[in-house]
């Protein structure tokens, strides 16, 4: 999705105003870069070189989607700076486009925004440990339906599924566990990254002859491409993360657009590095469709031995991001709830503080969807859904700018208009060749987004009636 709010920011019960900025531009930045750096890169490129069929085309998309990245943070940078104040996006469309904007918004985070991305990474988690363990495990048992999967399961979703409830019961339980270790995990994970690239290219048993291959299929084709776009833009997800911290930041008119820009910038380099590596390492037709591509290429580079331990390695860094997701997520739907739109049940916590209702809904929905969903559906269902949000963010920013051109602010957007309008005009190219190109899952977005326009007609009906306002909880700030 889009970036993950921290989880006093989310609350929208002051805690973060009281206690003042927590986090300097270095651990803002690290939270960008940790937020990006999870399911995708580990588990896109083999989908999207069966999808182009050129390795030049893999990094041309992967270098496209990373402009893309910064231009969103660019503009988001400032946004952040307009309103320094907890709930992102939620924030932000509320302010230029009104109060059912933010609400589709907190609604699309619980679909597609958390829930749909910790089912993908929870999957991912599950085949990297299997191939960690040495494979050899049976296929398992799948109920499908016109090429969809209805229900599946094996190896990998049982694991997946119990990587949610396990963590999901932990945070239930207490918050400290997973805040108190994310920056390590955070460097752990850059540190994988430049290992196994400096490993690869210097002494690894590549071939240059993979990056130039032949063209299996015509790559520039518009809707391949585009296609494409929306697996790396799943991958490039989180650009906006420190938007959502608001007051936490210090200075946050200054820092929050250097944090959203410097991770977006460190983690495109990254990227581009880490498929270079595996292109050098696999020939084009070993890496199509294949989802533990990282695993594979380890494989042809250092043999089984490190395969199995960089394997591990992955899944462990996986692990920490479903673990970051499912504390975070919950937050957003019970300020929504305290706010009034949302069940009110959800607006509850626990004897420790915890949201324990949310995080319980959110496991169930991320568990349906590990059940049910095929891997590579769910990333194009993540990413042209979240992809709409991003737009109306942006697109926002136009208005604002007109309403309230606030020449004053320490940052504005560079480039503008040209950033935002490069924005906005690439997600229309986006999402309309992946409406044509997979409608079903395209249309699948558009009635997650229909079903939470009539959610909020019935939470904003009921808040209007006497005593409605009592029970409602408070209004957002």
């Amino acid at each position: 999705m889009s970036g993950r709010p921290t989880p006093r920011e989310a609350l929208g019960d002051g805690a973060a105003s009281e206690r003042g900025p927590q986090m300097g531009l270095w651990s803002a930045t690290l939270l960008v870069v940790g937020n990006m750096v999870g399911t995708g890169i580990f588990t896109t490129s083999g989908f999207i070189i069966q999808e182009l069929g050129h390795p030049l085309a893999l990094l041309a998309c992967w270098a496209v989607g990373g402009l893309y990245a910064l231009a969103g943070a660019l503009c988001y940078g400032e946004l952040g700076a307009r309103y320094p104040r907890a709930g992102g996006e939620y924030v932000f469309l509320r302010e230029s486009f009104g109060e059912a904007a933010g609400f589709l918004s907190g609604w699309i985070s619980l679909l597609v925004g958390f829930s749909a991305p910790i089912a993908a990474a929870a999957m991912a988690f599950a085949a990297y440990c299997l191939a960690a363990a040495g494979g050899g495990f049976p296929p398992g048992w799948q109920v499908t339906w016109r090429g969809f999967t209805l229900l599946s399961l094996s190896p990998a979703t049982l694991l997946a599924g119990a990587a949610i409830l396990a963590l999901s019961l932990l945070h239930c339980h207490s918050l400290l566990w997973g805040s108190r270790v994310q920056n390590l995990l955070i460097l752990f994970k850059i540190a994988l990254i430049v290992a196994f690239v400096l490993g690869g290219l210097g002494w690894g048993r590549g071939d240059w002859a993979h990056v130039a291959a032949a063209p299996t299929a015509d790559p520039w084709l518009p809707g391949r491409f585009a296609v494409s776009l929306v697996l790396v833009s799943f991958a490039y997800s989180g650009w906006n993360a420190a938007a959502y911290l608001g007051g936490e930041i210090s200075r946050p008119a200054r820092n929050i657009p250097l944090a959203l820009a410097s991770g977006t910038l460190l983690v495109t380099l990254l990227y581009l590095l880490l498929n270079l590596t595996f292109l050098y390492a696999l020939a084009p037709e070993d890496m199509a469709g294949v989802l533990e591509v990282g695993e594979r290429a380890a494989l042809a580079l250092f043999g089984p031995g490190i395969s199995r331990l960089l394997a591990g390695a992955v899944a462990l860094s996986l692990l920490s991001l479903i673990s970051a997701m499912i504390m975070t997520g919950p937050r957003v739907y019970l300020a929504m709830a305290q706010d009034g739109l949302f069940f009110a049940g959800l607006g509850r916590r626990g004897s420790r503080g915890t949201p324990g209702n949310a995080i319980l809904l959110q496991a169930g929905l991320a568990l349906l969807l590990v059940l049910t969903a095929s891997f590579d559906y769910l990333l194009l269902f993540i990413g042209v859904t979240l992809s709409w949000f991003s737009l109306l963010t942006v697109a926002g920013l136009l208005l604002l700018r007109r309403r309230d051109p606030r020449p004053d602010l320490p940052y504005r957007t560079l480039g503008y208009p040209l950033t935002p309008l490069f924005f906005i005009l690439l997600t229309l190219w986006i999402a309309g060749f992946s409406l044509y190109a997979r409608p079903v899952l395209s249309l699948a977005g558009l009635a997650a987004l229909a079903s939470g326009l009539v959610l909020y007609l019935s939470f904003s009906r009921r808040r209007r009636r006497p005593g409605a306002a009592a029970a409602g909880g408070n209004k957002p700030a």
